[in-house]
Formats: C-alpha cells, sequence, structure tokens
C-alpha cells in the first residue's frame, strides 16, 4: 500500500531559546532538539523511517519558524525515488518564515532510480525581514554502482511566490537534454544554493556573497560546471552540475559556511548526524 506521510515542525523562540515542536502522521519524524551552536540555533533532523518513496507515495512537509527563531534541518542520509509501475512519487516541502525568522534547509541528495515517476516541490514564503538559506540536491541514477537513470521522469519545483520560480522536467529519454552540452552535458548531479530574503537585499550584501561563492568556485574542480547569480533583489543562488554528487555537496557546504558567516556572523557549524 502506497504512505501519505504529514510532517508539521514548529520553531519558536522561548526565552531566548529556539525551540521545536511538530506533529506527525505516518513514518516522517523530527529527531530530538540539539544545540551545538548554543540556544540560540536548533538543529534537526528529520527522518523517513521507509527511506525511500514508490509510486503512489506522498510525503508533506510544512515547516513554520516565528519571529527570533533560527532552525537547521537535516537528513540523515539521501531520499529515494525508486522504479514506480506507473504512480506518482510525491514529495511537498513548504517552508513559511515570520518576519525575523530565520533558516537553513539542507537535506541530503534526492537520488532518481531508473524507472522512477518523481515530483519534489519546494516552496519558500519568506516574510519581511527573514532570512533563508537553502539546498536542493538531485543525482540521477548510482553511476558508480552502475545503476544509471535509462528510464522514468522526474519533475523538480522550487519557488518562492512571486519572486523566483525555477522548474524543470527531466525525461530520461530526453538525450538532448542529457548529453548535450547547452543541457546537462553528462552530468547526473544538478544542485542549487539559494539564500532567499523576505525584503530587497542590499546590493553590497548580495555582491558579498556572490564573491564569496565565486572566490570558492575559482579553487572547485566544478568551475567550469557552475556558476552564481542573483536573479532578483531577494535572491541570491548557485547552481551546479557535477559528475556525482560528492563534488557538488563539498562546494555547497564550503559556500553555505561562507554565507552564514557573512550574513549572520556565525561560525561553520556541520550537523552532527553528517559525520556518523
Amino acid at each position: 500500500m502506497p504512505w501519505h506521510a504529514r510532517l508539521h515542525l514548529d520553531y519558536k523562540q522561548e526565552a531566548a531559546r529556539t525551540v521545536a515542536r511538530f506533529r506527525h502522521d505516518g513514518p516522517l519524524r523530527i529527531l530530538q532538539s540539539l544545540y551545538p551552536e548554543g540556544d540560540a540555533v536548533c538543529h534537526n533532523v528529520l527522518v523517513h523511517p521507509p527511506g525511500g518513496l514508490v509510486g503512489g507515495d506522498t510525503l508533506d512537509i510544512d515547516i513554520e519558524a516565528a519571529d527570533g527563531s533560527h532552525g537547521l534541518i537535516t537528513t540523515p542520509g539521501a531520499s529515494r525515488f525508486y522504479r514506480s509501475e506507473g504512480e506518482l512519487a510525491l514529495q511537498r516541502t513548504r517552508i513559511r518564515l515570520a518576519a525575523g525568522a530565520r533558516l537553513e534547509w539542507l537535506p541530503l541528495e534526492a537520488i532518481c532510480y531508473s524507472g522512477c515517476q518523481a515530483e519534489n516541490r519546494l516552496s519558500l514564503e519568506v516574510a519581511p525581514g527573514a532570512e533563508l538559506i537553502g539546498w536542493d540536491v538531485t543525482a540521477l541514477g548510482l553511476p558508480n554502482a552502475n545503476q544509471p537513470f535509462e528510464r522514468g521522469t522526474y519533475l523538480q519545483h522550487i519557488e518562492a511566490p512571486g519572486v523566483w520560480l525555477e522548474r524543470g522536467r527531466i525525461d530520461a529519454a530526453d538525450q538532448r537534454l542529457l548529453q548535450s552540452p547547452i543541457g546537462l552535458g553528462g552530468h547526473r548531479c544538478m544542485a542549487s544554493l539559494f539564500f532567499v530574503a523576505g525584503s530587497p537585499v542590499a546590493r553590497a550584501r548580495r555582491d558579498a556573497l556572490l564573491a564569496h561563492a565565486r572566490t570558492l568556485l575559482e579553487a572547485s574542480p566544478l568551475f567550469d560546471s557552475a556558476g552564481a547569480t542573483s536573479p532578483h533583489a531577494e535572491v541570491v543562488v548557485l547552481r551546479v552540475l557535477a559528475p556525482v554528487v560528492e563534488p557538488a555537496m563539498q562546494l555547497l557546504r564550503q559556500v553555505w559556511q561562507a554565507w552564514r558567516a557573512e550574513l549572520w556572523q556565525l561560525p561553520p557549524a556541520t550537523p552532527r548526524i553528517w559525520s556518523t
């Protein structure tokens, strides 16, 4: 039987401490809150015990952050969209930040297995005065395990309503898209790191984020297949193509840490789950 799992996660500031509370229905949970940076930033790990989605499965994730709160969310491992017999596997994530809130949305990669029929939707509603750093990483097949993405489709939708929209559909049969130098150029990992603010960001502040990203790009083996831009006064984006996940994730982590230091004067912080 297909799973339809739901999670609602709320961040609030209580006596200078960010506190997380959640409700769930089905196999989707949050592990205990951790405070490796002190009370101001609450780290949480989102867990989906089945480990992946098959045709007919739906995950609905709803995250809210109140004024003064700062949450950081990651996952213990990759999400997986498995082979489908025709039904759609859907993950929907909606993030809403009140004025004065901060959030870091840092899930590990989504792996699209050959034969999947999948959609991954992310909506970011950021009020004036709120700020978010997040990323989205997609792997097509498992090249190192000799499991290429030969069949199936994947739709990716990332949106800050009224401000920024990225939407693309990948069909494994579309070799022009997958192989062409004006498409994916043979790469099998797509990644985006984004900063989204609820009100226009001063040009000097945006330029500083772009400079950090471009400096780190110059030292990266992905220099020729990545770029940073500001498509809107409230958005800065780093986009990356890579042959596999690892070099893309390494670059995203470096730029993310540089951005949080620039934006919020916070030192580098690596979620504990990444080292286990």
